[in-house]
Order: structure tokens, then C-alpha cells, then sequence
């Protein structure tokens, strides 16, 4: 049975990557590789951390994640209505984005041809999302790393892309002022760059 925990996940990723990777993980999958990078350094040589952050629902002493509220709210939708919630969470996705409209289209297709997910793997990824807070070990990630981030990004606040940037020791930060919560998508080109000098340099 699959261990459907953050650990978990970062284990079984770091099993299948060969020594001194450049690892990407956008979104929640940036967590998965920042729980990768942290546990088996020896794997991972450097890290781009897209549209992600340490902690995704806000607290106190967090104010740059989302509303505990609203990820209850989009849990209970989810696993109520798989297919009809994601469908709405492409749109926050693509929110103020240029060429919204088409990128929305096309990813909306690509959803609707994909395989359902299993109601336990929706809560599994639920539950991390909810649960998970990185920053008190993320000082010690000392792999290279860059932060890509877009300003409009309302699922993960570009405040959050900045909080990474400035807390680990060995990161670069770049903000595209236009891109939402999928730079790679709406700014695929300037992404691809910074990527590409970025492993290179």
C-alpha cells in the first residue's frame, strides 16, 4: 500500500533520482522536493521551487498562505465532486493570466483526459497540504536553489515565493509580475531561461 504522507512521497522520489539531480517541484510538489532535498542531500543537487511555499494555510505567525476556511471548503468540494472542483481550481490557477482563456481551455482538456484520482489519494494530498510546515528545518537546505513565483499567484502568495527566497541559504528569487499560480504556463519561455541558466551557471 502506498504511504501517501509527504515523507513518503519525498522517500520514493529520492529512490528513483540519480546522484547530484536539479530537482523541480511546483506547488505542492515543491514540498515534496524540499522534504527530498532536506532528507537525502546526496540525490539532489540543486532545486527550483516553483509557485511553492513551506507552509500552504495561514497562522498566527503565518499570514502568507490561505485560509484553513478555504482549503476546508475545497476539500469537502473535492472529494464531494472531483472532476467539478478541479475544473473551478484551473480557473484560480489562470486568474489574471494573458491568454487566460485558451490556457484555460487547453488545461481543461488535458484534465478531462486524465484519469480520475482515488478518493484516498485526494485526501492523502489534502491532509499534506493542511499539515505541512517546512520553515523551522528549511534553513538547513543548502542546495542551490531558485525561486520562481508569479505576483498574481492567490493559492500560494508570491510572499511566500519571497519567504523562501530570503530563508534559504543558497537562493536566487524571480518574480514574474504577470504570472498566476503556473508561470510555467503563461510565462513558459522566460521560465525555461531562468531554468536553463540556472542549472548551467
Amino acid at each position: 500500500m502506498a504511504d501517501n504522507t509527504l515523507q513518503g512521497w519525498a522517500d520514493d522520489l529520492a529512490q528513483q533520482l540519480p546522484d547530484r539531480t536539479t530537482l523541480l517541484g511546483w506547488s505542492l510538489g515543491g514540498q515534496v522536493a524540499m522534504r527530498a532535498a532536506l532528507d537525502h542531500p546526496h540525490r539532489i543537487a540543486r532545486l527550483v521551487l516553483l509557485a511553492s511555499t513551506p507552509k500552504f494555510v495561514a497562522a498566527e505567525d503565518w499570514d502568507r498562505g490561505m485560509a484553513g476556511a478555504d482549503l476546508q471548503d475545497f476539500g469537502a468540494a473535492l472529494l464531494a465532486d472531483p472532476q467539478a472542483t478541479l475544473l473551478r481550481f484551473l480557473s484560480l490557477q489562470t486568474r489574471g493570466m494573458p491568454g487566460q482563456k485558451s490556457l484555460l481551455q487547453h488545461l481543461r482538456q488535458s484534465l478531462l483526459a486524465a484519469p480520475v484520482a482515488r478518493s484516498e489519494a485526494l485526501a492523502s494530498g489534502l491532509a499534506i497540504l493542511r499539515d505541512t510546515d517546512l520553515r523551522v528545518e528549511l534553513p538547513r537546505l543548502t542546495q542551490p536553489t531558485l525561486v520562481l513565483h508569479g505576483a498574481l499567484d492567490t493559492l500560494t502568495p508570491a510572499a511566500a515565493g519571497a519567504w523562501l527566497a530570503e530563508t534559504l541559504p543558497a537562493a536566487q528569487h524571480i518574480e514574474f509580475a504577470r504570472a498566476a499560480h503556473a508561470p510555467h504556463l503563461s510565462h513558459g519561455e522566460d521560465v525555461a531561461a531562468a531554468i536553463g541558466r540556472f542549472a548551467h551557471d
